[in-house]
């Protein structure tokens, strides 16, 4: 079985090797692909890249329309049987692929997998592991539902049969925040995700990072997506309004508390 993941990026030299690092190093019963999408960086990224020296990767350079649209070009490039999503500041985890992979030969109607994502710093130190729990406790109570009453599903941690996305479409690129919760939406109305109990990966935290600006915008991006969904469940929708409320304001207290 072949495995393809894709990681967009643009400016990201600081951590694109850590990244580069726990991809490649992944050992397991499988081929790997590794896309690097890159949107024209300037920061020593190319050079990396250009330094490279293995067949399992293929890379470009040039502006693009953002992230979506970087992942979307992605997506038309791999030719693995199961496709994962890695950022360029993000890192998996040790035997993480190896794991995914076996899963899906071993059930054979998986159509997607989800496993459990920590949370590190700018340095790769775990943080906000109270942020982390309530997000493995409400995965392990996963229902459609309940993911269009909130989203906690990380996406770093999160690997699809190929065939899926022909089914539900690419990412939509208008959107800058929940892209990756508008996929998991189409995907859930298909078919049930396989869910693991094994953290597969690591979301890094930092000042230039999308999830370190954790803003009111980023959640009202995603009630707007969730609304696409909601076919007149109102109980979902007030569901999702008040845990955004929620969740604003624990990010706020967080911060305060220097969290």
């Amino acid at each position: 079985m072949k495995i393809s993941i894709i990681t967009p990026s643009l400016n990201q030299c600081a951590y694109l090797r850590q990244t580069m690092e726990s991809i490649l190093s992944q050992q397991g019963e499988f081929e790997l692909q590794w896309v690097v999408v890159d949107g024209g960086s300037t920061d020593g990224t190319l050079e990396l890249l250009h330094g490279l020296n293995d067949s399992r990767v293929s890379w470009s350079s040039e502006p693009d329309g953002g992230q979506s649209a970087a992942v979307n070009k992605g997506l038309a490039k791999v030719d693995g049987e199961i496709v994962g999503w890695l950022n360029s500041d993000d890192l998996y985890l040790p035997g993480a692929l190896d794991e995914v992979v076996r899963v899906f030969a071993g059930r054979p109607t998986a159509q997607w997998v989800v496993g459990r994502c920590g949370i590190m710093d700018s340095q790769g130190k775990e943080i906000r592991e109270g942020v982390t729990r309530y997000k493995n406790r409400s995965l392990r109570k996963y229902s459609y539902r309940k993911l269009l009453r909130e989203n906690m599903i990380s996406q770093p941690a999160v690997f699809w049969r190929k065939e899926l996305i022909g089914k539900v479409g690419a990412l939509d690129q208008s959107l800058h925040y929940t892209m990756d919760y508008d996929l998991w939406l189409r995907m859930g109305r298909i078919s049930e995700p396989v869910l693991l109990e094994r953290e597969l990966a690591r979301f890094r935290i930092h000042a230039r990072s999308k999830s370190g600006e954790v803003n009111r915008e980023h959640f009202d991006e995603q009630f707007r997506v969730a609304t696409r969904y909601f076919n007149g469940d109102w109980r979902s929708r007030w569901a999702h309004r008040l845990n955004v409320e929620k969740i604003v304001w624990a990010y706020r207290l967080m911060r305060i508390a220097g969290w």
